[in-house]
């Protein structure tokens, strides 16, 4: 997966948001509820099965090599599917998180509260077959691939260290609710496999010292010191 895809003002997608060099944020019709990346010619995350058409409309005149998944939760895998599928693209993640990808986040389903059931059948799109399970040390993009589990069993991290680019995906959000106004804040446990070992990831993570955050739910973060100071409370 080479960085191939030239970036206008940082994004090779009209509609991005410029987040640093290679890095664009597409736009959505509620800005920054549910993200989704390109990192060079690779897209990141998916988004729900309703995301498929602004995908479409802001990455399809690029020439993409990969799409690869943060992690195997409905609303980033939602329309992953039909995105693979329409761009012939390879779909990468975490090992651990396989069997929920190509499920399409099935497996075990009936036994969820109701909630959770009846948001599975609002935005949840069909499971797609993951060409290649992405390790700790592996590169994608320029950025080097975290294994960061607890949200998800195979959650992953993308790392660049050159500018200190970090994309969490939903080991920490970076929006409040209800009020959708931004701040830091630990995945709701009712959404989270080991909330333990996850609030264990958001340290490893802060302590690589990042100058950009970049979320799947909120605002990227470019201010460091806020990151440390709500890691050194965090608690669960």
């Amino acid at each position: 997966m080479s960085d191939t895809v030239q970036y206008v003002d940082g994004s090779g997608v009209p509609e991005a948001e410029r987040i640093a060099e290679g890095v664009g944020l597409l736009a959505g019709r509620r800005r920054h509820a549910v993200n989704i990346y390109v990192i060079g010619d690779v897209l990141v995350d998916a988004g729900t099965r309703h995301s498929a058409r602004r995908i479409r409309r802001q990455v399809g005149h690029l020439s993409l090599s990969a799409h690869v998944l943060t992690h195997g939760h409905m609303d980033h895998m939602g329309a992953s599917h039909e995105i693979c599928e329409e761009f012939d693209l390879p779909l990468l993640c975490g090992e651990a998180d396989v069997a929920a990808v190509e499920s399409g986040g099935r497996l075990g389903l009936d036994e969820r509260p109701v909630p959770i059931r009846l948001e599975h059948r609002l935005v949840a799109g069909q499971g797609h077959r993951v060409s290649h399970t992405l390790k700790e040390g592996e590169t994608v993009a320029g950025f080097s691939v975290l294994e960061v589990p607890g949200h998800s069993p195979g959650h992953l991290a993308f790392w660049r260290e050159n500018d200190r680019v970090l994309i969490m995906g939903d080991v920490l959000f970076n929006v409040l609710l209800p009020r959708l106004t931004a701040g830091l804040r630990l995945p709701p446990a009712a959404l989270t496999s080991d909330p333990e070992t996850n609030l264990e990831s958001a340290r490893r993570l802060a302590r690589l010292e990042p100058e950009i955050v970049c979320f799947g739910h909120g605002p990227p973060l470019r201010d460091p010191e806020q990151l440390q100071q709500f890691i050194a409370g965090a608690a669960l």
